[in-house]
């Protein structure tokens, strides 16, 4: 039974390539994607997975600490195997970033998106952001104000949406509960806040699915004979990527540990309460920056981070 809840959010600074393996289609190292919507996504092992590295580097644990054992569990087929106190769901799609005709990028999403984040914040006991009350239609784009759009049209690559501003307020609030909450709060990111508030769009869904399944950056990869200086057989490859300034998010939960606190002598007792697992989660996820998927030695993959917890909603 998990104790504690709270929501991640994660967005991206350099291009992120969680893959899959490689794929059959025109890319040869596509990134992960829902079955039935094809929305990018982090599967919850491969964040997890990260998670546990993340918490044994920064405290100089080893892979068979008892701290990272309490946290991760410990598995195998034979001896003791129980699970961990931190358990992570997929990391899911929130904004989106698209070439803008004007002001350079919007941030898309839409409104099955945002009714997820809904359904998400409600199950991790957050309050949830307001939304807006229409959908708009497959021509339309709802936008915050006229900095994306000219002569009331939005053009996001090579489409053309009408700018409808009807719901200007509610996508201002919106924009300011994300701004506010997923993204860093330092002064390096006061110029990327004000960018959100001003250039996020609400796209119909089938438009925000055609962005986030063709418009994603794809990067090829060579290797060179040292001699020729010319393509090695079989060395030459693609791989897909989550563009820069991707917001994505992912909900948290966590129980008290499942090993006893055997050290201070207190049998039964859980070495960490769920608060002491979520403070420690905190101290390593929130306003960090870390490096998720593949690529790590060439700079992908770099993204910050903030936990969302249920009562610093009631406080601000």
């Amino acid at each position: 039974m998990f104790e504690k809840t709270a929501l991640l959010f994660i967005y991206v600074e350099t291009p992120l390539h969680a893959g899959t393996g490689r794929g059959l289609g025109a890319v040869d190292l596509p990134i992960q994607r829902e079955r039935t919507t094809q929305y990018p996504m982090i599967q919850a092992s491969s964040l997890k997975g990260k998670l546990r590295a993340e918490i044994r580097e920064r405290n100089g644990w080893s892979d068979t600490s008892e701290e990272i054992i309490a946290l991760f569990g410990k598995a195998g087929e034979s001896g003791e195997s129980f699970a961990g106190a931190v358990a992570p769901g997929d990391a899911r799609i929130l904004l989106f970033p698209v070439r803008s005709l004007v002001g350079v990028t919007a941030w898309t999403t839409s409104c099955h998106v945002l009714q997820r984040l809904v359904r998400d914040c409600a199950a991790a006991n957050v309050q949830p952001p307001p939304l807006p009350s229409k959908a708009p239609t497959g021509e339309q784009a709802l936008v915050v104000g006229n900095a994306l759009s000219v002569n009331n049209q939005v053009v996001l690559e090579d489409f053309s949406f009408a700018a409808d501003a009807s719901q200007s307020s509610a996508l201002t609030q919106l924009a300011t509960w994300i701004a506010e909450r997923a993204l860093l709060k330092g002064e390096d990111y006061n110029f990327w806040r004000d960018q959100i508030k001003q250039k996020l769009v609400v796209l119909h869904e089938d438009a925000f699915r055609d962005f986030v399944l063709y418009a994603t950056e794809i990067q090829t990869h060579v290797r060179l004979d040292p001699a020729k200086k010319t393509v090695q057989t079989g060395a030459l490859w693609t791989t897909e990527a989550l563009p820069s300034d991707t917001l994505l998010y992912a909900p948290l939960m966590v129980s008290a540990s499942r090993v006893e606190d055997r050290k201070n002598g207190q049998p039964g007792k859980p070495k960490w309460s769920a608060d002491e697992v979520l403070n420690t989660l905190r101290s390593v996820l929130d306003g960090k920056r870390i490096q998720l998927g593949g690529d790590e030695t060439t700079g992908q993959g770099w993204v910050t981070t903030r936990l969302l917890l249920p009562q610093e909603v009631h406080k601000q």
